[in-house]
């Protein structure tokens, strides 16, 4: 005879496997973010010329 199928470990599969693909998903984001701020961040550290001219 056939087992009857298991639809709360069916469920909790499906929800783990979306799970995953959500964190992986936030994970690539959070590195594009990471990539951004580090491209522009170098330029907005630099004091600004004026200030620079101002004080000496």
């Amino acid at each position: 005879m056939a087992r009857a199928p298991n639809y709360n470990q069916q469920r909790a599969d499906r929800d783990r496997a979306k799970q995953a693909k959500a964190d992986a998903k936030q994970r690539e984001r959070e590195q594009r973010k990471a990539e951004r701020e580090a491209s522009t961040a170098p330029a907005s550290d630099a004091p600004p010329a004026a200030e620079t001219d101002e004080q000496a």
